[in-house]
């Protein structure tokens, strides 16, 4: 059975998406995973990009993000779930160079193993990630 974690956090400028990557830090660390190994970054960062997002094109004025952890050991992976309830769906795209965003979603792509886009229950959307995890 996976072990899950959960925490709802302001959709607004501000520290939010930091506090979200610091939780899953900690998280993993309890997991046996901890800061400098290669599973643990690549959460952090899939963590920090999906919830950079929900701030920056997610945002809904007085609405909250969600993040939610799941690790299962069985089949070896962290679930990373992050809900915004604007409507737009997000899309992978490719930024020309001389653009400073618009490669959160190549980083996701790259580093997850597995990754997409689901309606949730009441307004928006929930995007999730799949990254691997050696054993601890």
């Amino acid at each position: 059975m996976p072990v899950v974690i959960a925490a709802a956090f302001p959709c607004a400028a501000g520290p939010y998406p930091c506090r979200a990557r610091l939780l899953a830090a900690h998280q993993l660390t309890d997991w046996g995973h901890p800061h400098g190994t290669e599973a643990h970054d690549t959460v952090i960062l899939v963590v920090a990009e999906l919830a950079a997002n929900a701030v920056l094109h997610g945002r809904v004025p007085g609405r909250d993000f969600a993040l939610s952890l799941s690790h299962d050991e069985s089949r070896g992976v962290v679930r990373i779930e992050v809900t915004d309830t604007h409507p737009v769906q997000p899309t992978q795209r490719t930024p020309s160079t001389d653009e400073d965003g618009g490669r959160g979603l190549l980083l996701v792509d790259a580093l997850a193993a597995d990754w997409g886009v689901r309606d949730r229950l009441g307004p928006g959307k929930t995007v999730w990630a799949e990254c691997a995890m050696e054993a601890p």
